[in-house]
């Protein structure tokens, strides 16, 4: 498991009953996460200080209970970069912190590159990954279908000092942007995936994992310049193994260059509990 232990302003405080209590920040959150099918050592909804509880509806969905004084959006920080944190629809915050985990491997991968990296940053939601490879010397092509996922992106940016760095901000399908891309013959020297268990399109396009998932890598694998640095792809799907994803990989890029290697594992985040709470799936080729 790769855990998303290097942050300051964000930390998971206790776990159970099917929810987790989390520090974002000055802000306490108690949110529903599926993994959390153990007991809680303590009632979470009772902590002191706590802000709001996202509570689910037995129809879908849910709202958020505020229980004390709460702003309606503020910042936390990453190392040098800084986020807006912000309760949303479906107990979503803006940001998913386990994926720091992720921003690890890929600026490492940038920064020891030797060259300009090109990233194609897709399903790209508020840009933690488009941030974090901006820092570390990439251009970015970040690619969401959402309007207001997008907005926030270009707001994180902004919050990080990256204005002069080099990106381009794309609301559109990812899987009609990147054939156009193809057709254009535009190369990326990366590609960043963190798509949907299911979703819609800005033109009611569809978008199911389990049956669109590898015929999409093996679409972006063309858009790969010759000499790739890596393919990396974030899963949130239940049951999505670690091994899928290796062999997605295997068989949609490696296969293709011929060469490199592949690293799948589950994404996590410690709790000051002393356990980790598993967050996911992913995967990456790198061509070394």
């Amino acid at each position: 498991m790769k855990i998303a232990d290097k942050w300051k302003d964000y930390s998971v405080i206790a776990t159970g009953d099917g929810y987790k209590l989390e520090r974002w920040g000055k802000v306490i959150l108690l949110r529903p996460d599926p993994q959390v099918i153990w007991k809680s050592a303590f009632p979470l909804d009772g902590y002191k200080g706590l802000n709001a509880k996202y509570l689910r509806s037995e129809s879908g969905g849910g709202k958020w209970q505020y229980l004390k004084d709460t702003p309606d959006e503020w910042n936390i920080s990453y190392g040098s970069l800084k986020f807006k944190v912000k309760p949303m629809g479906f107990k979503h915050t803006g940001l998913f912190p386990e994926q720091a985990a992720n921003w690890e491997t890929a600026t490492s991968l940038i920064k020891n590159a030797g060259r300009e990296i090109s990233v194609l940053n897709l399903f790209a939601y508020t840009g933690g990954a488009t941030c974090a490879c901006l820092a570390a010397g990439a251009s970015v092509c970040h690619v969401d279908a959402s309007k207001g996922m997008v907005e926030r992106a270009g707001e994180n940016v902004r919050l990080s000092k990256l204005e002069g760095a080099k990106v381009r901000f794309i609301i559109d399908d990812c899987k009609k942007f990147v054939q156009r891309e193809i057709r254009r013959g535009r190369k990326y020297d990366a590609v960043i995936m963190d798509p949907p268990s299911y979703g819609r399109g800005p033109n009611g396009e569809t978008w199911k994992i389990e049956s669109e998932l590898f015929s999409f890598v093996e679409l972006c694998a063309e858009v790969l310049s010759d000499d790739p640095l890596f393919f990396l792809i974030n899963s949130y799907t239940t049951g999505l193994q670690p091994s899928v994803l290796e062999n997605i990989l295997t068989l949609a890029v490696k296969n293709k260059f011929g060469r490199g290697r592949i690293d799948a594992y589950e994404v996590g985040l410690p709790t000051e509990e002393g356990i980790n709470l598993p967050c996911g799936a992913g995967g990456i080729y790198i061509n070394d």
